[in-house]
């Protein structure tokens, strides 16, 4: 690190000397840098000074660079070549749409909403370098408020926590899943008081999903199915099959998770209908509110296919 005190050159000081070293003549390398002869020459001469060594050698005939000159000489191209560098990443960070971008996306959300988000950013980002991160809510924001993360795709409204602002994106119901031959399978406009006397089936704790469930059973005085718990919404589908309860399911999951011959059934709720709300969650602060705003404009588009209902 060079001391505050130590006297640096100035970038215009390397430009003029830069172009002296490439024309070998202070008229020549004065046009090129776009300034007067006697200008570069006290530019030269300031430089000369700030290293404290001589670096151009003026004869009656022509311009010549020391030994030290040659030197210094290579290393400014490559100050001058890395500051240009420099300014090119700049401008690039300032266009949307390009550089990485880290994702973070809760289980529940991840495999029925991914493909339309990869699909998009494949065919309209292709400058984007997206990296997805799969975790629950909690450690989402934690990831979010520490830099480690850039947005998030997760059920709203977000955890209480101040600096982060929310874009929504879609609403999905849920859907009461039940083992086949079940005296509900298949029953459409489905009282949600249906759900008392069920062994309903939930998630571990830490998943946003299952706080929601939980919120549409007490609502109807309806109990969680003892002790068992699953991990993720594949293993809570199969314990439902297997003839340990029921369970609820946002809507984008039923094609992913109750495929033909998986021993389940799907049963309707009346309108209004519970329901959970998806949307983008970001830092107050970050740089690129534009672009996410934008972001969430596409992503209203890609999942228009899915069995959600747009918001905005």
């Amino acid at each position: 690190m060079v001391p505050i005190s130590t006297r640096t050159p100035t970038l215009s000081q390397l430009r003029a000397f830069a172009a002296v070293a490439d024309y070998l003549h202070f008229r020549d390398a004065a046009a090129a840098v776009g300034t007067s002869q006697p200008a570069l020459s006290g530019a030269i001469a300031a430089l000369e000074d700030a290293l404290g060594t001589q670096l151009v050698e003026r004869t009656t005939r022509r311009v010549l660079l020391t030994p030290a000159g040659e030197r210094v000489a290579r290393h400014t191209r490559r100050v001058l070549d890395a500051l240009a560098d420099l300014v090119d990443e700049a401008e690039s960070a300032r266009r949307p749409f390009t550089g990485p971008l880290h994702l973070g996306v809760i289980p529940t959300v991840a495999p029925y909403v991914l493909p339309a988000l990869l699909r998009l950013a494949r065919e309209e980002y292709p400058d984007l370098q997206l990296y997805v991160h799969e975790e629950q809510t909690g450690s989402l924001m934690d990831g979010l408020t520490g830099g480690r993360l850039d947005l998030l795709l997760l059920a709203l409204p977000s955890p209480g926590l101040g600096g982060v602002e929310e874009i929504p994106l879609y609403e999905e119901d849920f859907t009461l899943i039940v083992p086949e031959g079940h005296e509900l399978a298949g029953r459409r406009n489905l009282s949600r008081s249906a759900l008392r006397g069920l062994d309903v089936l939930l998630l571990d704790e830490g998943h946003c999903l299952r706080d929601q469930a939980l919120d549409v059973c007490r609502e109807v005085g309806a109990a969680e199915a003892g002790a068992t718990r699953a991990a993720s919404l594949p293993t809570l589908v199969q314990l439902v099959a297997g003839g340990l309860g029921v369970t609820l399911l946002p809507q984008t999951a039923i094609d992913v998770e109750t495929r033909p011959g998986s021993q389940l059934a799907v049963s309707r709720f009346a309108a209004p209908a519970p329901y959970r709300r998806i949307g983008l969650v970001m830092r107050s602060s970050t740089g690129r509110g534009a672009e996410f705003a934008d972001l969430a404009v596409a992503l209203r588009r890609a999942v228009r296919d899915l069995p959600v209902r747009v918001v905005r």
